[in-house]
């Protein structure tokens, strides 16, 4: 396949079909009926919001925004917009003290070091929400950002399921804008918003959606390195990605545990996620 016939369009009625409908599964086989979404105004969370405003019922979404002083002015417009448009409740609970008392007692942190920080605030912030609304974390990380490792362990990679991890950035795109997700949000740059100014694609090297057609010959078509070049890609770029998928590998998994008994979990217990019940 050349890279210029790599189609990553998506039939989104289907997805919000199985999506909603897999939010609805996980959430009550777990015994819940509620679920809890980081906003942060960008369109991942949008996504994740008003699939899950679907599933649920909006009156059983709570969707929490958590700011720093640092973030972008228009960050929590667009939040409250996508709360708004959805439906759901919502509770705004800075993270600025939080984040500040720990920097000030480490003076050397750079600015991934804070950011990491800020994720894992916010891990924090709405796992206390989940228990004080008596609902599950519904997680917000693409596929893209998964398989490369863009993301926090135990910060914004923390959740009980995630509806869109298995959508490439460019197919989530499709599906938020067919869901009617704000286009204010479907319009601005893919941010962590971090520090001023950062942008996703900046700090990555290269846009999504060229990495997005990497990816899918890489992960979903599996090619090997060679095939990636001869469909048209750089080696450099395709070695980079590579090494970089798997390099952040051990973010994708459990933490392995060392064998000891003939039954380890996660090696030989391996029980369904319903058995039992």
């Amino acid at each position: 396949m050349d890279s210029a016939q790599i189609s990553l369009d998506i039939n989104t009625q289907l997805a919000r079909q199985i999506l909603t409908g897999f939010i609805r599964q996980e959430v009550r086989r777990a015994g819940f009926e509620r679920g809890v979404v980081g906003v942060s105004g960008g369109v991942d969370s949008a996504l994740t919001c008003f699939l899950a405003a679907e599933a649920l019922g909006p009156q059983n979404v709570l969707a929490v925004l958590m700011p720093y002083r640092s973030s972008a002015p228009d960050s929590e417009q667009h939040a409250l917009q996508v709360v708004q448009k959805a439906g759901v409740r919502h509770v705004l609970l800075p993270i600025t003290a939080m984040v500040d008392g720990l920097l000030g007692q480490l003076p050397q942190a750079d600015r991934i070091r804070a950011g990491n920080v800020m994720a894992r605030c916010r891990m924090i912030v709405l796992y206390d929400q989940s228990a004080e609304f008596q609902g599950l974390v519904i997680g917000t990380g693409n596929k893209t950002e998964i398989l490369l490792g863009y993301t926090t362990q135990y910060g914004d990679a923390a959740c009980a399921l995630n509806p869109v991890g298995d959508l490439y950035k460019t197919q989530l795109r499709q599906l938020a804008a067919a869901v009617g997700v704000p286009q204010a949000v479907l319009d601005k740059a893919p941010s962590a918003d971090l520090w001023a100014g950062q942008t996703d694609e900046g700090e990555l090297g290269f846009t999504y959606a060229e990495v997005d057609r990497l990816l899918y010959l890489m992960v979903d078509e599996r090619y090997s390195p060679e095939d990636c070049v001869r469909a048209g890609f750089k080696r450099e770029f395709v070695q980079a990605v590579l090494e970089r998928v798997r390099k952040q590998h051990f973010k994708r998994v459990m933490p392995p545990i060392a064998k000891l008994s003939n039954r380890t979990v996660g090696y030989d217990f391996l029980y369904l996620r319903d058995w039992g019940t």
